[in-house]
């Protein structure tokens, strides 16, 4: 395993559960149209929903690269600056990590959050969320225990408090893509700024392949790229990491990502195992007639 990966720092936190202030999502008409009763099928009959009527559940306020990493409900109307960013997804993901160990249930990080986890046990410095993954059935168990949880964090230094949502779309029960609205199965939410954590299952669909596993957005893997999960740390904190996390990550990015040195404006520093911002190029202000 790359030692890069296995980096420990110790941290220490406390979370708790409270009370949420927020109604349940049957509450909310606002995140989509009313279910149209007249086609009823099993999701319907059991919980409430309708395929033919599918709609949109979370939701954020931009499409870009920016933007579109805010949960819409919570967003302040401005990003939040890089400093801030960078430390609210740490706080985050620590968080998630620690309530997710605490309560005896498994997820993994995932997607650009492994290729932090690959180069130096840290979020990516131009990252605007973080990604994981959970089997559907640690996703039903959320679903039905623990949504609608707000955490609330805090760690030694008393200046930081913060707390999190856990919100379960309930389109997470359609396990098949459906109309390709609710790919994110959940989401763990910074609920002073709406960055967020995604959260998404996976299944197995199909019945001629017991051992392949996927999620929504078309990400497959045998149950051997999966288990049995490493053991590591991320973010100074224990992490889960896929047992074949080399080749999970050259079959989504390829192997130049886990070689190249440069990327997103960013230097990789061997010395320093830190991907350093590049020096902006010089501006000419020459004038030319």
């Amino acid at each position: 395993m790359n030692p890069r990966g296995l980096l420990a720092l110790v941290t220490c936190a406390i979370w708790s559960v409270v009370a949420t202030a927020y109604p349940s999502t049957a509450d909310h008409s606002a995140h989509g149209s009313f279910i149209n009763r007249n086609a009823p099928d099993p999701l319907w009959q059991k919980y409430g929903l309708n395929r033919s009527d599918e709609f949109k559940y979370f939701h954020e306020p931009g499409r870009d690269d920016t933007l579109g990493h805010y949960d819409s409900r919570f967003f302040q109307g401005e990003p939040v600056p890089d400093e801030e960013r960078s430390i609210t997804l740490t706080h985050m993901i620590r968080a998630y990590l620690n309530f997710f160990a605490d309560n005896g249930l498994e997820t993994w990080i995932a997607h650009g959050t492994l290729l932090g986890w690959w180069w130096n046990g840290k979020i990516m410095p131009w990252d605007w969320d973080i990604d994981t993954q959970v089997m559907d059935t640690t996703l039903l168990h959320l679903a039905d225990r623990f949504n609608q949880t707000v955490v609330q964090y805090t760690t030694t230094n008393p200046a930081v408090e913060r707390r999190y949502l856990l919100d379960v779309n309930p389109w997470a029960r359609q396990r098949d893509r459906g109309m390709g609205l609710n790919i994110i199965d959940a989401r763990w939410i910074d609920i002073s700024t709406g960055l967020y954590i995604d959260i998404t299952g996976l299944s197995r669909l199909q019945a001629d392949k017991p051992t392949e596993w996927e999620c929504k957005n078309g990400h497959k893997y045998q149950t051997e790229d999966i288990y049995p999960l490493r053991t590591s740390t991320f973010e100074g904190v224990t992490a889960k990491v896929p047992f074949r996390y080399d080749a999970v990550l050259t079959e989504e990015y390829s192997k130049n990502a886990l070689t190249a040195t440069q990327f997103h404006d960013h230097t990789w520093d061997p010395d320093l195992e830190e991907w350093v911002p590049d020096e902006p190029a010089a501006k000419d202000d020459r004038q030319y007639e």
